[in-house]
C-alpha cells in the first residue's frame, strides 16, 4: 500500500496542525514552509478550505485515501452524525488506540508496533492497523514484546490518557471502554467540512 514517506514537519506546517500529536514541529517556526513563509497571505477557496480539512484528518490518522474514504461511507450507513460517526471509526482504529494508551508516542510508531506483531486483542496477535476495536475489547502485548525500551519510554512521557480508555499499568494491557464523545475528539478538526468535500 502507497504510502506518505515524505518530510512530516514540512507538512505539519504546510496544514498548521500537529500531525505527529506532540506539537513540536509548530514550537520554532509556526509558520508555513518556504522562502516567504510567515509572509504568505494566500486565501483559499471554498473548495480548498475543505480539501486542506480532509487532508488534515487523513494525515493526522495516517491513511491512505483509499482507505480514508472506505471509512467515511461506512460511516454514512451508521445511525446518527456522519462526520461524528467518521471521526469514533477513526480512533476505533487499532494503531490509534495503541497510541491513546501510551504504548507508542505516535501514531505512525503504534502502526509500526501492530505491524511487526507486538500487539494483542484480547489475548490474540493482530498485526492489522487498520483493526477496528469494539468497546470492551483488551489491548495488550505480547510476553516478549513487554520488554521493549520504545514502550517503556513511551509510558513515561504519557501525560494524557483519554477518558474512555483505561490502562492496567501492571499487566501493560488497556481496555476501549466507550466509544468516545464528539468533545473528547481533536477539537482543530471541522468534520463538517469533510462531508461537504465528499458530497460535492
Amino acid at each position: 500500500m502507497a504510502r506518505y514517506t515524505g518530510p512530516r514537519w514540512k507538512l505539519s506546517r504546510r496544514l498548521g496542525i500537529s500531525l505527529s500529536g506532540t506539537g513540536k514541529e509548530l514550537n520554532r517556526r509556526p509558520y508555513a514552509p518556504g522562502q516567504h513563509g510567515p509572509n504568505q497571505r494566500k486565501k483559499l477557496s471554498e473548495y480548498g478550505i475543505q480539501l486542506q480539512e480532509k487532508q488534515k484528518l487523513r494525515l493526522m490518522y495516517g491513511l491512505g485515501e483509499k482507505q480514508f474514504r472506505t471509512l467515511f461511507d461506512k460511516a454514512g450507513k451508521m445511525k446518527g452524525v456522519h462526520g461524528e460517526n467518521f471521526m469514533k471509526l477513526l480512533e476505533s482504529r487499532l494503531d490509534n488506540l495503541v497510541y491513546r494508551l501510551g504504548l507508542a508516542r505516535t501514531r505512525s510508531q503504534a502502526r509500526q508496533l501492530v505491524v511487526h506483531g507486538h500487539v494483542t486483542v484480547n489475548g490474540k496477535k493482530v498485526d492489522r492497523p487498520a483493526y477496528q476495536v469494539t468497546p470492551g475489547e483488551v489491548i495488550g502485548l505480547r510476553e516478549k514484546s513487554r520488554g521493549l525500551s520504545i514502550v517503556k519510554e513511551s509510558l513515561e512521557e504519557r501525560s494524557y490518557l483519554p477518558e474512555y480508555v483505561a490502562f492496567d499499568e501492571n499487566k501493560l494491557e488497556g481496555s476501549y471502554t466507550r466509544l468516545p464523545d464528539r468533545s473528547e475528539l481533536p477539537a482543530e478538526i471541522n468534520e463538517t467540512l469533510i462531508v461537504e468535500f465528499y458530497s460535492r
